[in-house]
């Protein structure tokens, strides 16, 4: 292994230019490392990560993984299922292409060590909103960190993969810059920032990996890691790829509601496994009244607008989610991680309610990816959350998020070897220029723009739309690009200032996508237009 720390003195820490690798790989969660391991057995891989490898969203996934797993489940059950819960603005052949391929994904898990929940010797297997059957394989309710876990060990052994954290990426490297330039748009790797050193570092490779995460820190709430600010997205935008239902912002309908802890999630699986909605000024289960079929099930759009307007009615902070008639010891056992956390903070599940309300949760819109994970632009491919794949549609469906991730990150990594002799060596490349910017002495723009952006699109853009909250965020957000735009020519790059000009291209491309669609469609859901068009479109926009 190869793992070269932040603030090493070898080439790969340090220098301006990184050479010696034949893919850079941006992310190191599950879409990162899985293309990574598959390509690591003829190619050299570089892994970039911004702060730590363990920072993405991943290792934050509570619930599990969906897959086909249970006798009297089909893959037409579970593209069924897929299929209503995206509302049918999914793209069915990409649908079957991850679903028929995630039993495998889960056989490679459980070799690389993967300690899923069994029962004796079959998995163990859990139902989780929108879901027909028992399909959520799990490790507790800690998914997500033992997937991130194990992979990472994995790469960690492989000779043929370097590891390198603190690497804040700011731009693709394209044709432009190109010491002879060209505007042909092929992408060579990353300018990414070394947030030991300061310096701006060239990653050069004939291919390039996009496995960067969502855009989930645009929202005040969200149950989204600190460092998932768009910036793959923002960045291929730049670079002149094309981004696709950017407005479906999915809302987790259960998040934690504490002061103090602003983002821990109450996975699906507790109303999967019983728990249910109440008010708690009526003391009633109020799904009865939004969807009584399928109660606490229902897709996570439903859900989340129902405890929306049960707050906004009774005036309300929170509501709750009841599972304490249930066995203490069933919930123990299932919920060992939110059992340990809630008891922390003075809150036993098995005894009483979790207050809870929803929060911004996942980007199921993002750049657009074909069945092979290519992008528009050539040298450059992308995976996991931040893609538009046409897998989720207008909603995810419940645990099918890190699916995406195992699926393409291994059609991409298949699809570069396959055509890896047709791709050139990587053009002399321009180093980045600083010669016309200094240190910033006005850090405070940054934390007052940053907040800005997230207070407006909680209030305006959030899971209940108007057509005039949406010109308001737009406003706000021409008015902020002008003053983020002159903030960086001006100063040398940082971490806040390169996350806060991503963060801000993110929201634009979330208002502009919501103010392109004039219907009703899983998550987007505005008063001024209730109705669901009868043909789905995708809201594609074009650099």
């Amino acid at each position: 292994m190869n793992e070269a720390n932040a603030g090493e003195t070898s080439a790969a820490a340090g220098e301006p230019d990184v050479a010696g690798h034949d893919v850079v790989v941006i992310g190191s969660g599950a879409a990162g490392l899985t293309a990574a391991l598959a390509l690591a057995v003829s190619k050299r891989v570089l892994v970039l990560a911004k702060g730590s490898l363990t920072g993405g969203s991943t290792a934050w996934a509570q619930g599990g993984i969906a897959a086909v797993l249970d006798a009297g489940d089909t893959f037409e059950n579970h593209v069924r299922d897929t299929m209503v819960a995206g509302a049918g603005l999914n793209d069915r052949e990409a649908v079957e292409f991850v679903i028929e391929r995630a039993p495998a994904s889960i056989d490679r898990l459980c070799e690389l060590g993967v300690p899923f929940n069994r029962d004796e010797d079959t998995l163990h297997l859990t139902r989780e909103g929108g879901h027909s059957h028992r399909r959520i394989v799990h490790v507790d309710d800690a998914t997500g960190w033992a997937v991130q876990d194990a992979l990472l060990s994995a790469a960690r052994k492989n000779p043929n993969i370097t590891l390198l954290p603190g690497r804040t990426c700011i731009d693709l490297i394209t044709d432009r810059h190109r010491e002879h330039y060209s505007g042909a748009g092929h992408v060579w790797g990353v300018y990414a920032l070394n947030e030991e050193t300061g310096r701006v570092e060239r990653h050069v490779a004939r291919a390039t990996v996009l496995a960067s995460g969502g855009a989930g820190r645009c929202y005040l709430f969200s149950t989204a890691p600190r460092g998932a600010t768009g910036d793959g997205i923002a960045m291929a935008w730049r670079a002149g790829a094309r981004v696709s239902n950017m407005e479906m912002m999915q809302f987790h309908p259960t998040c934690l509601y504490n002061l103090d802890v602003k983002n821990f999630l109450i996975t699906e699986a507790v109303r999967g496994e019983g728990g249910r909605l109440i008010n708690p000024r009526t003391g009633k289960r109020f799904m009865t009244y939004y969807d009584p079929e399928r109660m606490e099930l229902a897709p996570r759009d439903v859900v989340a607008r129902a405890i929306d307007a049960e707050i906004k009615r009774f005036g309300l902070d929170y509501v709750h989610l009841d599972i304490s008639h249930e066995d203490p010891a069933f919930v123990r056992r299932h919920f060992p991680t939110i059992h340990e956390k809630l008891s922390g903070l003075g809150i036993d599940m098995t005894t009483g309610p979790i207050p809870v309300v929803p929060a911004q949760h996942y980007t199921c819109g993002g750049v657009v990816v074909d069945l092979y994970a290519r992008t528009d632009l050539p040298g450059l491919w992308a995976a996991g959350e931040c893609t538009e794949s046409g897998l989720h549609g207008a909603n995810r469906l419940a645990s099918n998020s890190l699916l995406e991730c195992f699926v393409f990150g291994e059609a991409a990594a298949s699809d570069i070897l396959t055509m890896w002799d047709e791709l050139d060596e990587p053009p002399a490349i321009l180093p980045w220029d600083e010669s016309r910017v200094t240190d910033s002495d006005e850090e405070v723009v940054i934390k007052q723009n940053w907040t800005e952006i997230r207070r407006f699109m909680w209030n305006y853009v959030g899971i209940v739309r108007t057509t005039k909250r949406l010109e308001r965020a737009a406003h706000r957000i021409e008015l902020l690009k002008r003053e983020v735009e002159d903030y960086y020519g001006s100063f040398r790059v940082t971490t806040d200032l390169i996350e806060l000009r991503n963060l801000l291209q993110s929201a634009e491309l979330i208002v502009k996508s919501a103010l392109a669609r004039k219907e009703s469609r899983g998550l987007h859901y505005t008063l001024d237009y209730p109705e669901t068009r009868a043909e789905p479109r995708d809201t594609v926009l074009v650099p």
